[in-house]
């Protein structure tokens, strides 16, 4: 009834029994217990960790962050490159989203998940991932133009996603409250909010109403790496910045480098790129408008 079976593996006790076999009544031994098929020791393991390590590790960087403004943080990469991150940063992705150059759509990629996010966590973990160039699409704009969006391989947006969380955590403790673009939890309606209590409070002369063209595109590389170095130290995140910076993109079959390929398609672009703002404002005074 409790024989071995051919989906059973068994792992033998580490632990002795406390007392020795010269002691009249030797305590008993732990138990033996067995492995289900299909779950391999490393996977247990990663299951046991749970979700709520990875909100404390980044729990840890906000405290620090918020602790002292002039901070650099050297030791962030392994926080990327975890596999129950890049878990997670999978599950958050649009299921119909379209598919890259890769061609590998949400649902492709999760036949073999814990598979495929050990493998991209390695070869995150030895230097061994590479960008790809962004699939570069047109849409049409309510003046009858068209607006180019690129579209990241599915790897590169779960690199980034997690990329873009750790950050987060890092740069949201310099954000001033009147800043609303691109934050986690807050969005353009709450900006609305708070400008319509503003107008209600107090006594408003003017308002203005300012778009920069073209930011995402025109953004100078050279400056949003500095501007990260500011707090970032750890190179091993900013070459993977650079990396996707150089990725170019692919449109009609031909790829095309250059500077002014970023996009706001890219899951880390809005963070990298209000971060420049936030950088701004910190080094200049709170007078300096912040991104919104």
């Amino acid at each position: 009834m409790n024989g071995s079976r051919k989906s059973d593996s068994c792992v033998v006790p580490g632990k002795c029994p406390n007392k020795g076999s010269g002691a009249p009544r030797p305590a008993e031994g732990v138990e033996e217990r067995r492995l289900t098929k299909g779950n391999p020791d490393r996977q247990n393991r990663r299951r046991t960790q749970g979700r709520g390590s990875l909100h404390n590790a980044l729990d840890r960087i906000r405290q620090a962050a918020r602790r002292d403004k002039q901070q650099r943080f050297t030791a962030l990469w392994h926080h990327v490159h975890n596999a129950d991150r890049l878990e997670m940063a999978y599950k958050r992705q649009n299921r119909k989203g379209a598919a890259g150059v890769d061609r590998v759509t949400w649902q492709s990629y999760g036949e073999k998940l814990e598979e495929r996010l050990e493998n991209l966590s390695g070869r995150l973990r030895c230097g061994a991932y590479r960008a790809r160039p962004v699939r570069r699409v047109y849409i049409p704009k309510s003046d009858g133009r068209q607006r180019p969006l690129g579209v990241p391989a599915l790897e590169d947006k779960l690199v980034q996603s997690a990329t873009a969380e750790v950050l987060n955590a890092v740069f949201e403790q310099d954000f001033l409250g009147f800043s609303y673009g691109f934050r986690p939890g807050r969005s353009q309606h709450n900006a609305l909010d708070a400008l319509t209590v503003g107008l209600k409070k107090r006594k408003v002369n003017w308002v203005l109403d300012a778009d920069i063209r073209g930011f995402f595109d025109a953004i100078d590389h050279e400056w949003l790496i500095r501007f990260l170095e500011h707090r970032i130290g750890d190179q091993r995140v900013i070459r993977h910045v650079k990396k996707w910076l150089k990725a170019g993109v692919l449109e009609d079959g031909k790829r095309i480098m250059g500077r002014r390929r970023v996009g706001a398609s890219h899951p880390c672009w809005p963070t990298f790129t209000s971060t420049t703002s936030s950088t701004c404002g910190s080094r200049h005074g709170e007078s300096v408008p912040r991104a919104t």
